[in-house]
């Protein structure tokens, strides 16, 4: 008999536990729905479209997490970040956007949460605004009336933090130089084929022009002396 009442008090809190559970489990799902229902009502603007300007992507982001707080509650992440997604065209965003997509579909991406994508676009849009700036840096450095060593210097400074690499790398190299170099080196033998050897050849050029005119200086005074 003991033994029999002891089973039943076991399997009558088994019960009471797995109740407890499904009670707790539809009072959450009644919370979502009034949330959704609650959030349907409200009217929420949606975020203008995306195309990668640094300066947008803050107000962008803000719009587009309150319209998913509010109006995509319950939703899949997937469906969420489709969304997102769906406002980011145009420009380099587009770009971006197709190889985010990419990795997506090969299991690439390590993102989960639409709160993830937005850090990842935030982190690479700064990425790449940074990148454009060293970029048109690196344009506009020009030897002037400096050595030829002392511009490549600046040049490899500038380098280090953009992405130019190989024969866009020499020309904007050789673009910077001054004019008389320019056509020195474009009338020397055997090109050279790395942006070092470039370097070299115009410093050394600019060294022995400089010396050159130097000893010219010194010539003429000499000669001018009585």
């Amino acid at each position: 008999m003991e033994q029999s009442a002891a089973l039943t008090s076991q399997a009558s809190s088994i019960w009471e536990e797995q109740l407890l559970t499904l009670i707790t489990g539809l009072q959450q799902q009644v919370a979502t729905l009034l949330q959704q229902n609650e959030g349907a009502r409200v009217k929420v603007a949606k975020p203008p479209l995306f195309s990668g300007k640094i300066e947008e992507v803050s107000m962008f982001i803000n719009v587009a997490c309150l319209y998913l707080s509010i109006k995509m509650m319950g939703e899949l992440e997937a469906t969420r970040m489709a969304w997102v997604l769906s406002y980011v065209q145009g420009r380099v965003a587009e770009a971006w956007k197709d190889n985010f997509l990419d990795k997506l579909s090969k299991e690439e991406s390590e993102i989960e949460m639409a709160e993830e994508l937005f850090g990842k676009m935030r982190n690479k849009f700064r990425e790449m605004v940074e990148e454009e700036r060293k970029i048109e840096q690196l344009r506009t450095i020009k030897q002037g009336g400096r050595t030829c060593h002392e511009y490549v210097q600046e040049f490899k400074k500038v380098v280090r933090e953009s992405s130019y690499k190989g024969w866009p790398l020499i020309k904007e190299f050789k673009r910077g130089l001054s004019r008389v170099l320019r056509r020195k080196l474009a009338e020397t033998k055997n090109p050279s084929s790395t942006i070092e050897e470039w370097q070299e050849r115009a410093v050394r050029l600019d060294r022995n022009q400089r010396q050159s005119r130097a000893k010219e200086r010194i010539l003429g005074r000499d000669a001018a002396c009585p």
